[in-house]
């Protein structure tokens, strides 16, 4: 099997997927930006071969590189970044050369809020009211009919960038001040919800679930953007079951293979309103979150999907992991000695946030394991208290 990953250097956290697809005897194929001396070396060793190119964002360029190492090492099996930023690049690819995975076409019911939204009806789960937005007409219905407050994000964008919250009649006058009436909007209803969860996980390469997780974020994205908070999220040893239900519906509808899945969801009392599928894994480094919190290799049991072995599953009860960052600039009330001191038996790593995350989530983030809850929500509120 051949098996192409566009851009293996980085998210460094991710060249363990190479590592583990090589380790399968995969021949792993590589195409990046960086250059070759720049890899570390156990990349290097798990590499058959590393195409450089000039610039990742030039398709036609890219696709010389495929077709070279097509013609070189036979026809490719699989093409894979696992990185929200390459996924169109991915797909274009798959489709140029008739590889198996998701297609252009199929990325349309993950890029776009408003077709999302769609499928999370198909599937019977709750969503808000919502609206597609090109014109100012547009916006002046949306708020006759859907109503005060809501939320504006681009139809197709990524976390809570370019995102106004919309409360008052001054709000939507600034949004059409700073709209380039390019972009395609969608508006919905704000929900008065602090609490995001997830319904994470990995469907093989028949669109089974073999895996699924559960988080919390102690703060929402936008909360974070707009306030520069210290991020913190958490894996939940046990998951409602009405959350299972609905993810399990919502994996189903959408239909994808041999991938990782996160789908957002507000908490809405003893329910959940679904928010977004994303079609990658969890960002920055949430997958070593995951294996921490069930004892399980997560890169290890992906490349068992793709050679076609069983999903090897965890023997160990679940755990809550705690994800939590500080940034360099702030004062904190306790120190990081202090802290690596009380929590030395809890404290799974200390990682530093690539520079890409590090100004919306924090310059350090720090992984936590502990059976229980309380213990937990003391840890959050140990590494955030300021001075």
């Amino acid at each position: 099997m051949n098996y192409l990953v566009i851009s293996p250097y980085y998210p460094q956290n991710f060249q363990q997927f190479t590592v583990e697809l090589a380790n399968k005897g995969i021949t792993v194929l590589g195409i990046g930006q960086e250059p070759y001396e720049q890899l570390d070396q156990s990349l290097k060793d798990a590499l058959t071969e590393y195409f450089r190119v000039d610039n990742l964002e030039n398709l036609e360029e890219v696709k010389r590189a495929v077709a070279f190492l097509f013609y070189k090492h036979g026809p490719i099996d699989r093409i894979e970044s696992h990185n929200e930023y390459w996924l169109e690049l991915d797909a274009a690819l798959r489709e140029q050369f008739n590889v198996f995975g998701a297609k252009p076409e199929d990325l349309k019911k993950t890029k776009f809020k408003s077709e999302m939204k769609k499928l999370f009806q198909k599937a019977g789960v709750p969503v808000v009211p919502g609206a597609v937005i090109k014109t100012n007409e547009d916006v002046d219905k949306a708020v006759q009919e859907i109503g005060l407050p809501m939320i504006a994000k681009p139809d197709n964008g990524v976390g809570a960038a370019a995102t106004f919250k919309l409360e008052t009649e001054d709000d939507i006058n600034h949004f059409k001040a700073e709209w380039d009436r390019e972009t395609v909007y969608f508006f919905e209803k704000f929900v008065n919800s602090s609490e995001i969860c997830t319904f994470d996980g990995l469907v093989d390469r028949d669109g089974n679930i073999v895996f699924s997780t559960t988080f919390d974020y102690a703060h929402t994205p936008l909360d974070l953007m707009i306030y520069k908070m210290d991020n913190s999220y958490y894996v939940l040893k046990e998951m409602d079951p009405k959350l299972r239900k609905y993810g399990e519906a919502i994996v189903k509808e959408f239909g994808m293979k041999e991938r990782f899945f996160h789908i957002e969801f507000f908490r809405d009392g003893d329910d959940y309103i679904a928010i977004e599928y994303n079609n990658r894994p969890a960002g920055g480094f949430t997958i070593d979150v995951y294996n921490y919190a069930h004892s399980i290799d997560l890169y290890k049991g992906y490349a068992d999907i793709v050679a076609g072995d069983p999903f090897p599953g965890s023997h160990f009860e679940p755990l809550y992991c705690l994800a939590t960052s500080r940034r360099a600039s702030s004062h904190y009330a306790y120190s990081e000695e202090e802290l690596f001191d009380k929590y030395r038996k809890q404290l799974k790593v200390k990682k530093i946030m690539p520079a890409a995350f590090a100004e919306l989530q924090g310059d350090y983030l720090y992984m936590l394991t502990t059976p229980s809850r309380e213990e937990m929500e003391q840890m959050i509120e140990d590494f955030g208290k300021k001075a």
